[in-house]
């Protein structure tokens, strides 16, 4: 509603000055002209975001959510399995069940939908995306602790008449995106978002009589629709969105309507079906902008139906989220608040092997928010939260961002929090289900799974500085986070390659994440981007102190990317080329194994290239070619105990490079403006 009183009052002021401006007989054009850029990092914004903006997002493929950070240095990205080709995202060395992830600030990664949930959402739906690093918000809840990712959608109110996206690739996999977008009045806007793929080949690279990405196909279609009235002070927007994903994968030779749950050959699917309604409704007070009050609902129906060989799991979750806010000042603008209450309600019908582990939970919990800004030089974010969870306890959650820009075109900042949650075990370790290990449990006098809630404190500081370098924009940065777990929901695999523990820690667990920046604008047009990072994670296992498996300590990336000058029609050439290099990663423990199934302590360093090429022809119409992994590289083994898979060294979680190889694609988006 901010941004609509602003537009009014900027286009107010155009009007009035254009009166009031004598006439002349030449019409003089000022053109301001500046680079828009794909990451954007504020000096002034007291957390540390990025905001990941629709030009980013068109330098990859990027046809789902879980793959829109390939070009971004502050998340990393790898395969859970070699089986089910889902991408699992990491921030400051920890997992998706330990960052916050909403889309439109309503949570919506979480629960059953950890393992696929990032693959929901297509990616040319997607606006922008902000990154946050260390503990969220207390107005988003209590769970985050290594950071928050929040996704925009595109608006009705911006979108184009109509939107085609069309892409295929190597690995057999095809997608078309189509939105459909109306201005009914000028109050109302509506969007309809249709989105289909499918993979239909077979692939075996590596020869193990395995497929490397399943067969599967997707039906995703929403409809949106927004309200706005700047007379009265009221906007509102509703979203109802239908999903169906079907997976199939496992031996080369798998016929499901045959071999299902049966030892003829090895096999699994995964069904899901998703209904999701959520709707945000806003007033600002006509006499007080600066005041507002704010009501968001979501409901979310998830349905897994699924299967790893002879391992059943289903879980079907029903939530319901709720989350009234006011936001208001005291004494001036540079004292704001924002205080409210919110309900979540979330029903698991949860079914392993047959056995039933369902259950409802539910939370209720207040928030207050403090934010002091002088715009200049300091400013810092003050919250805490008090909630109820009939499982988790009553609990408070602090939280505190500060931000101090020391001299010009520079910035310091500090943050701190607590985060609790509740773990998924089942959900959040799918992957693990396509192996032979037996699941453990060692505790049992927790309420949840017999376990007790993760609680952990992060830390972390930051510094930019943008200077010129050579006559061209650069800058320099670099961000240190800690995570310290009072207590954590273990997930063991160094104790024996046939088990799985699940424990509450024993000892410690910390994670510490380093990260060092460096951007610079070569010459116009052509941009360098860089970053390495350092992870120091460590966990007290029962057989000894471990390296979190499949993380490697040391990582470099490199991003560079060139655009020609815009030509009549706005013609383009645009070029995009990333580099990713990962250190040794420690593997789970398997030499208890025969010789033929073993991995080794640690996994080779190795390196990935991706790159993309777009061509404009016209504001309307674009071509796109690309590849990744265009360097070839691949795992050498990427499933133990592959020629006997219901034998008791099978495993397909032990996954540390790509599987695949190559691959390459070409697609085109069209517009109707």
């Amino acid at each position: 509603m901010k941004h609509i009183m602003l537009s009014l009052t900027l286009l107010f002021t155009i009007v009035t000055f254009s009166q009031e401006t004598p006439k002349t007989d030449t019409l003089k054009t000022v053109t301001v002209e500046g680079k828009r850029k794909g990451l954007k990092k504020s000096l002034s914004g007291t957390a540390n975001t990025t905001l990941v903006t629709s030009k980013e997002l068109l330098k990859a493929a990027c046809c789902n959510l879980a793959e829109s950070f390939e070009t971004n240095p502050s998340i990393d990205v790898n395969f859970s399995d070699a089986l089910t080709g889902t991408k699992q995202i990491k921030m400051l060395g920890l997992t998706s069940p330990y960052i916050m992830i909403t889309e439109e600030n309503i949570p919506s990664v979480r629960g059953a939908s950890q393992a696929y949930g990032l693959s929901f959402t297509p990616g040319t739906w997607v606006e922008s995306i902000q990154i946050t690093k260390g503990a969220g918000s207390v107005v988003n809840g209590y769970e985050s602790i290594s950071g928050q990712i929040n996704t925009e959608l595109i608006k009705p109110c911006n979108d184009i008449p109509f939107f085609l996206n069309f892409y295929g690739s190597t690995d057999s996999r095809y997608e078309l995106n189509t939105h459909f977008n109306k201005k009914i009045s000028d109050k109302w806007a509506t969007s309809l978002f249709v989105h289909g793929n499918t993979r239909v080949g077979k692939n075996d690279m590596n020869d193990d009589m395995f497929l490397d990405n399943p067969l599967g196909k997707q039906i995703n279609i929403a409809n949106r629709w927004h309200y706005s009235n700047p007379e009265t002070g009221w906007v509102s927007f509703m979203n109802l969105r239908y999903m169906n994903d079907e997976k199939q994968t496992g031996e080369l030779h798998f016929d499901p309507d045959r071999d299902k749950l049966t030892t003829n050959h090895w096999g699994s699917e995964i069904n899901t079906e998703r209904l999701d309604f959520t709707s945000k409704i806003g007033y600002v007070f006509k006499d007080m902008p600066y005041q507002s009050i704010g009501f968001q609902n979501a409901f979310t129906s998830h349905n897994q139906q699924s299967y790893f060989g002879l391992n059943q799991y289903d879980i079907k979750q029903q939530s319901f989220y709720s989350n009234l806010i006011f936001n208001s000042i005291i004494s001036n603008t540079m004292h704001k608040f924002a205080t409210g209450l919110n309900f979540t309600y979330d029903k698991y019908a949860e079914f392993v092997n047959l056995a039933d582990v369902s259950r409802i939970d539910n939370s209720v919990g207040g928030f207050f928010e403090y934010t002091y800004d002088d715009t200049d030089k300091f400013s810092y974010i003050l919250g805490g939260r008090l909630d109820y969870h009939n499982r988790l306890g009553v609990f408070f959650t602090p939280r505190l961002h500060v931000k101090y820009n020391p001299w010009e075109k520079s910035v310091i900042r500090f943050s701190a929090g607590r985060g609790k949650r509740a773990a998924n075990i089942f959900a959040e370790n799918q992957n693990l289900f396509a192996s032979s290990r037996v699941f453990s449990f060692l505790d049992t006098n927790g309420k949840i799974y017999g376990l007790n809630p993760e609680i952990a404190w992060n830390y972390g500081v930051s510094f930019t500085q943008n200077f010129l370098l050579f006559g061209k924009s650069a800058d320099v940065g670099f961000d240190f986070y800690r995570t310290d777990f009072q207590n954590q929901a273990v997930v063991d695999v160094m104790n024996s390659p046939q088990q799985v523990l699940f424990y509450d820690l024993k000892g410690k667990s910390f994670a510490n994440s380093f990260q060092l920046d460096f951007n610079l604008e070569i010459i116009k047009h052509l941009n360098l981007r860089t970053a390495y990072k350092y992870y120091d994670i460590s966990t007290d296992y029962l057989s000894g102190s471990f390296q979190r498996p499949l993380q490697a300590k040391h990582r470099f990336f490199g991003n560079i990317e060139y655009e020609t000058h815009i030509l009549e029609k706005g013609k383009q050439w645009k070029f995009d080329y990333t580099f990713n290099w990962l250190g040794k990663q420690q593997l789970p423990y398997t030499a208890s194994n025969p010789e033929q199934d073993r991995f080794p302590e640690f996994s080779p360093s190795f390196a990935v290239m991706n790159a993309q090429i777009t061509r404009t022809f016209s504001s309307t119409f674009e071509m796109y070619i690309g590849g990744e992994n265009i360097g070839n590289y691949r795992q050498e083994k990427a499933i133990l105990g592959a020629d006997n898979p219901f034998g008791s060294n099978f495993d397909t979680s032990i996954i540390y490079a790509p599987i695949f190889g190559q691959m390459y694609y070409a697609g085109l988006r069209f517009k109707i403006k």
